[in-house]
């Protein structure tokens, strides 16, 4: 089976505990365990949604991310002007 078939069928499954649940409460009296059971079955539904959008996601054709043009011309030396050499410290101070 393909992923969309087994969410498919783990999503029918899931109807048919939402209907089984809903003809208990009934003869259950709404209790605090068949309230429980109904929160179980509404987080699971929550949790197969999630589950359908991050298996679709990485399913989908991965995007190649744009590409950043870099010039063959030299940088403008001003730009490192005020800058520290990394392990030298500045240009006009001695190494401790």
């Amino acid at each position: 089976m393909s992923l969309t078939d087994d969410l498919a069928a783990a999503t029918r499954c899931l109807d048919d505990l939402t209907r089984a649940v809903g003809r208990l409460e009934p003869q259950l009296d709404a209790g605090p365990d068949i309230r429980r059971v109904r929160a179980d079955a509404d987080h699971l539904r929550e949790s197969l949604a999630l589950l359908r959008e991050t298996a679709t996601a990485a399913y989908e054709k991965p995007r190649r991310p744009d590409l950043v043009p870099i010039p063959d011309t030299p940088y403008d030396s001003t730009l490192w002007t005020d800058s520290d050499d990394e392990g030298l410290g500045a240009r006009d101070r001695h190494a401790p």
